[in-house]
């Protein structure tokens, strides 16, 4: 069981986490590389398939290569936000944390990873990207603990970075991660400070028995 204390920097961990975008240059102790990744590999994972790998990159010229890959993405993406500079900033300062970031973790998902028939993934085949979603959650909380800042870049093409970190066809890149110290970490999301949008009231999302119950 876990003492009062324990309980309340539990919770204090989860609502302090924050994805972050600037990073300072110092590097990151491996000892708390080492917790942070333990954190991700005791997560859970449908049929315990753990499809989970993890690959560090410290070299600048493959962090900017990675930076491109995410660049070219964000322009892409920015035909849909040509009105809104937010969403502008938002994009340029994830492809910066790239670059900045002195250390950079790729997540990745082995789809094979347990054979053909793992327990549960038979019925909903993407419990592996779940199960892998919840190994970076961990990340997150841990870096947080350790007083690191993470940031999670998810936009850029599959080819790009299974190209640029020589990854097999069939594993899957879910997420470039950069960790790193910060002198700006925000008390509420990014996207909430510039009033993108509001957080929704937890009871409006809560049903009853059935979808829209009372």
């Amino acid at each position: 069981m876990f003492s009062n204390e324990e309980r309340e920097a539990i919770y204090k961990v989860i609502s302090t986490r924050r994805d972050i975008r600037n990073f300072l240059p110092d590097p990151v102790p491996k000892e708390a590389v080492s917790r942070i990744l333990e954190a991700a590999h005791y997560a859970p994972s449908v049929g315990f398939m753990q499809p989970w790998n993890f690959i560090l990159i410290e070299s600048n010229e493959l962090k900017k290569r990675l930076a491109w890959a995410a660049d070219k993405e964000r322009r892409a993406l920015a035909i849909h936000y040509e009105d809104d500079d937010r969403a502008e900033k938002f994009l340029s300062l994830k492809v910066e944390g790239i670059k900045d970031a002195p250390l950079t973790i790729c997540v990745t998902c082995d789809p094979s990873r347990g054979g053909a028939h793992v327990l549960g993934r038979n019925s909903i085949p993407e419990t592996d990207i779940m199960s892998t979603a919840c190994a970076i959650q961990n990340m997150w909380l841990a870096a947080c603990a350790e007083g690191l800042a993470m940031g999670w870049v998810s936009f850029y093409k599959k080819a790009d970075i299974r190209d640029i970190l020589e990854i097999p066809l069939h594993i899957d890149p879910i997420a470039i991660i950069s960790i790193g110290y910060t002198d700006e970490y925000p008390k509420q999301p990014i996207l909430e400070l510039v009033n993108w949008e509001k957080r929704q009231t937890l009871e409006h999302l809560i049903f009853n028995n059935k979808w829209g119950g009372n």
